[in-house]
């Protein structure tokens, strides 16, 4: 199964790096670094889906890919 897709950018108005996973609502962290980010979002996106779970919610399928890997497949 592919996971899900994540997005890191640095943001100005935070003073830090974002990362969020768009196939979950407001699944998001924030981190000093890229790599502090990424780790955060990861924790993030497990609790998203236990979460989710728990109250009997749809755990979407990993589906969005950024165009520059659609045009690759």
């Amino acid at each position: 199964m592919k996971d899900y897709h994540i997005n890191i950018f640095y943001s100005d108005e935070d003073g830090g790096y974002i990362a969020d996973v768009p196939d979950l609502s407001s699944c998001s962290a924030f981190g000093n670094t890229p790599e502090e980010a990424l780790a955060e979002v990861e924790k993030a996106k497990e609790a998203w889906i236990e979460s989710a779970k728990a109250e009997g919610k749809q755990v979407p399928a990993p589906r969005y890919r950024p165009a520059i890997y659609q045009a690759a497949t």
